[in-house]
């Protein structure tokens, strides 16, 4: 069992890699796609467009509330983008998946621009 820091690394070193090989200016989807390949192939459970029901007030159950776009090791939720800027509503979609799935670290990473690290935001719940 990964614990969270060397996890958090090995997914942070599969987006730098799709980042370093593709660049900024394509499709989320691709982006998706290929983050999706580098962290199967190093070795890690993940899931792509995961469905997660939402009850609300224990009196309605809504079966597909949201998709996360990468779930990993049932642990970690990456929030991809290819945008010009990331906005705040980027930031509180994460923050809701977060405290819905129970997840306690999300990635918000836009891959729309020059250097990667200037596209990861990193957030604990």
């Amino acid at each position: 069992m990964l614990v969270e820091k060397e996890l958090t690394q090995r997914i942070l070193a599969c987006a730098y890699t799709v980042h370093s090989e593709l660049g900024p200016g394509l499709l989320e989807k691709t982006y998706e796609e290929c983050l999706f390949y580098e962290l199967r192939e190093n070795g890690l459970f993940v899931e792509k467009q995961k469905e997660l029901p939402l009850i609300y007030k224990g009196n309605i159950s809504i079966d597909i509330a949201y998709r996360i776009d990468l779930l990993i090791e049932n642990k970690v939720i990456l929030e991809l983008k290819a945008v010009e800027l990331l906005t705040d509503v980027h930031t509180a979609q994460v923050l809701t998946y977060l405290k819905l799935s129970g997840c306690k670290i999300g990635f918000l990473m836009n891959f729309n621009v020059a250097s990667l690290k200037n596209g990861i935001k990193r957030y604990i719940l």
